[in-house]
């Protein structure tokens, strides 16, 4: 093939999370490389969280790809708590689906939800036969509702014809799930170690005078949607525990809704009965986590299921801060070496945070050192491979 490679890639929509942070960088790096063309199909243009209606325009995902040169076409719908059924689309969306997927030589799908669209494009006669796969990222098929069934139904009919998943926890749940597609990659996520590196002492000393937090003070960071996937319920009985004993310690969340203004989050702030005094800052949504990492001691992960590769604590890492995880997912794996793994009990959590701060020096910079293999370049690669596979066993099979 002379021409480059023509992507398309199926989104749900555009909101803050780690699946979409990172197969939007994936898209981005592949289309500034050369040798491909990428563009994203967003089932919605707007997407309902935490009370509010967020604009696919104001993503930071979106604005990524625009820069890198990749166009994105919108349906007028607004993603809510539900993914799209099959029998929910317009004839003018099919017809519009249909003529991206007959420009395209390969098919994504970000996560299972948008293969409602492939679906209805084959219900309605009008899917060309392409090479798709379904990106996955997540350790719990179940909680995926009604998109699992249609990811089981297009890989048995060979719609689906791989999966690519962020790791082995991934595969392997979705293979036990039921999911056979002619291929199964695993491709370890990566982070782009430019933006997530160690601050220096002039940074650190700004960026937390910015947040009001002392320079000596030590730092747990949270980073992660208010979901009950994250339990932050959980990270915030741990830090009324912590606190009780490291008084001067300064406790960060941020993440969409994570923030008093939701009320969700105000009573589980209110059942965690934290000591008067204690230093929670609650930040909410924000696109200046390299920052935030800079200043964190600890990188906190207090999930209770789902998590596959789990983003936070590799960035944490490679900006110098000691991640400190339960066991979901591929998680252990990700921080082995240079970070620790905590029971989902509230009292442990603390303690391991106590221990992470006590011996922060060797595990900083036994964090440090594990940069070269957190690095995004890797990934990259291993996605170019892999769209190069799909279309080698495409062109065999024909």
């Amino acid at each position: 093939m002379t021409r480059p490679v023509r992507v398309l890639s199926l989104y749900e929509g555009f909101f803050a999370g780690g699946a979409r942070i990172l197969h939007s960088d994936v898209v981005a790096s592949l289309a500034t490389t050369g040798g491909q063309e990428h563009h994203v199909l967003s089932l919605t243009s707007a997407a309902r969280r935490d009370g509010s209606v967020q604009d696919a325009r104001d993503d930071a995902r979106y604005h990524r790809l625009r820069d890198a040169g990749v166009g994105i076409t919108t349906f007028d719908r607004i993603a809510g708590d539900r993914p799209i059924t099959p029998d929910a689309f317009s004839a003018a969306e099919l017809d519009h689906a249909a003529a991206l997927f007959d420009e395209a030589d390969i098919v994504l799908s970000l996560k299972e939800q948008p293969l409602s669209l492939v679906l209805a494009l084959d219900q309605a006669g009008l899917l060309p036969v392409r090479p798709t796969a379904a990106c996955l990222h997540r350790s719990d098929p179940a909680h995926s509702g009604p998109a699992l069934g249609w990811l089981t139904d297009a890989a048995a009919a060979g719609i689906v014809s791989a999966t690519i998943s962020c790791a082995a926890s991934t595969s392997d749940a979705y293979a036990r799930a039921g999911v056979a597609a002619g291929e199964a990659w695993i491709i370890d996520n990566g982070i782009d170690t430019r933006r997530f590196r160690p601050g220096t002492r002039l940074e650190r000393r700004r960026i937390r005078a910015g947040l009001g937090i002392p320079e000596s003070a030590h730092v747990v960071l949270l980073a992660a949607r208010f979901d009950a996937m994250k339990d932050p319920g959980l990270f915030l009985a741990a830090v009324a525990r912590h606190a009780r004993r490291f008084p001067d310690t300064h406790y960060v969340m941020c993440g969409s809704g994570m923030t008093r203004d939701n009320t969700g989050f105000a009573s589980l702030v209110a059942e965690s009965r934290l000591a008067d005094g204690t230093h929670l800052h609650s930040l909410g949504l924000r696109e200046d986590m390299p920052q935030l990492y800079r200043v964190a001691d600890v990188v906190a992960l207090t999930s209770a299921f789902g998590e596959a590769s789990p983003l936070c604590l590799a960035e944490g890492a490679a900006s110098g801060a000691v991640p400190v995880t339960t066991d979901v997912g591929d998680a252990a794996r990700v921080v082995e070496g240079f970070g620790l793994v905590t029971p989902r009990d509230a009292d442990a959590i603390a303690d391991t945070w106590e221990h992470a701060l006590a011996h922060r020096g060797a595990l900083r910079a036994a964090a440090i050192r594990a940069r070269g293999r957190l690095d995004r370049r890797r990934m990259v690669d291993d996605y170019r491979e892999a769209l190069s596979g799909l279309l080698l066993r495409d062109a065999v099979a024909a």
